[in-house]
């Protein structure tokens, strides 16, 4: 499984990151801190699961959902967010948001939706 990652937080990529290469078939095919930079990467790499901060420099997080899902329904995507009221989480939902997550709260919550995607690969 293909997985890209865009926030702009260091330890949160990195938490990322280590929690992701624990699944053997898991390939992480890009970390990006800007929204600019995941969208580009989309287009070439063209993950199974993008996983996005809500807020980041350049486009934002709800952009990039937006620009995902104007090009493919078939990418699952997670907002991984500090602002998880619900007037963020339903826009994230309306626009194509998979999940919507708090960083705070809702973190390991990413492990089951890599490994329900990898059991629904086989």
């Amino acid at each position: 499984m293909r997985v890209l990652i865009a926030d702009d937080s260091d330890l949160i990529r990195d938490r990322l990151q280590q929690m992701l290469r624990q699944y053997g078939q898991v390939d992480i095919v890009g970390s990006f801190d800007n929204g600019t930079g995941a969208l580009e990467a989309l287009h070439h790499f063209r993950p199974d699961l993008a996983i996005i901060d809500y807020k980041m420099p350049g486009l934002s997080g709800l952009e990039v959902l937006k620009g995902i899902r104007k090009e493919s329904t078939a990418i699952k995507i997670v907002i991984l967010t500090f602002y998880s009221s619900d007037y963020y989480r339903q826009l994230a939902m309306q626009n194509g948001a998979d999940y919507f997550f708090s960083k705070a709260d809702d973190f390991e919550k990413i492990s089951l939706v890599v490994e329900e995607m990898m059991e629904n690969a086989t």
